[in-house]
């Protein structure tokens, strides 16, 4: 594991490679990001929590012929719960398409678990968590940076449940592994950004935390919403909001299992999901209480 200089340096160097719009792999070849990143931060945009509502009830609209239960055109093993990092999950859909069956070449989506109030969470200061681990690695912190409203709005309200709004930032050039090695070949991956509410802070507050279930389950719905209008179908997701947002495993993942499994809104929108659940700890209890989630669903 990298100490606190070295993630502060390798975050340096991040900002470096992004505006100049290159960097030198391992063999001193030059690489270039420059035109990917261009795009990715030029298609970065806004949702408000009211675009993100419309998104969510045109899904509803497409997907309300489904009845709850019936045979799925998507096969049932597109849930996997894996102890890895959001960036392996996403090189490795992006290099290989996943399991066999899933194509290679179709976009890739990640979701990032945002500070709410600073772009790339304390990534520049050689914080670590899944946010500066995402910024530290790829061209995500500049489209972040340009989206001020998204930052400023959680600056200025004070209210610890956050707000609905998420920013997109499409094919996003990732150009590290979870090492900070620099990639011969960058890959394309497209996050939403969104914050969960930050329950560990509302300690003592207990209207609040009473409203952080159902919180937590409408802004799950918007970023699965939002992914998906935007034509991503294999994504990457994780223990949203369970670090030093202290939210429940078993609470994040039932939600996210209510809306991918039977009866969902989501069951069957999407071709691969991916919950990346890095989990240290003796006994490894973060993991799995989404791996009991998912395979209580499957029966």
């Amino acid at each position: 594991m990298m100490r606190r200089d070295e993630r502060r340096a390798l975050a340096a160097e991040t900002v470096e490679i992004l505006e100049r719009g290159w960097y030198a792999d391992g063999s001193g070849r030059r690489v270039s990001v420059a035109g990917e990143l261009a795009a990715a931060v030029a298609g970065t945009r806004l949702w408000t929590p009211d675009e993100l509502t419309g998104l969510l009830t045109a899904h509803g609209e497409r997907s309300g012929g489904r009845t709850p239960g019936a045979a799925d055109p998507v096969p049932s093993g597109r849930v996997e719960v894996v102890n890895e990092t959001s960036l392996s999950a996403a090189r490795r859909l992006a290099d290989t398409g996943g399991p066999v069956g899933d194509p290679v070449g179709d976009p890739v989506g990640c979701l990032n678990f945002a500070s709410a109030k600073n772009p790339g969470g304390g990534f520049l200061n050689g914080s670590e968590a899944q946010e500066e681990s995402l910024a530290r690695s790829s061209g995500l912190y500049r489209c972040l940076v340009g989206v001020q409203d998204f930052y400023g709005f959680h600056r200025g309200q004070g209210d610890l449940l956050y707000s609905h709004r998420a920013i997109f930032s499409p094919a996003v050039p990732v150009f590290r592994d979870d090492r900070g090695g620099l990639l011969a070949q960058p890959y394309p991956v497209s996050f939403v950004t969104a914050a969960a509410p930050n329950a560990g802070a509302m300690r003592g507050d207990g209207p609040r935390l009473e409203r952080v279930p159902e919180v937590l389950s409408e802004r799950a719905a918007r970023v699965l919403a939002l992914f998906a209008a935007s034509g991503v179908r294999r994504i990457v997701l994780g223990a949203w909001g369970c670090g030093v947002f202290r939210n429940p495993p078993e609470l994040v993942a039932s939600v996210f299992a209510g809306h991918l499994g039977p009866g969902g809104a989501f069951h069957g929108t999407f071709d691969r999901v991916v919950f990346a659940v890095l989990d240290r700890a003796p006994g490894t209890p973060t993991h799995d209480a989404f791996a009991r989630a998912f395979r209580s669903q499957a029966g």
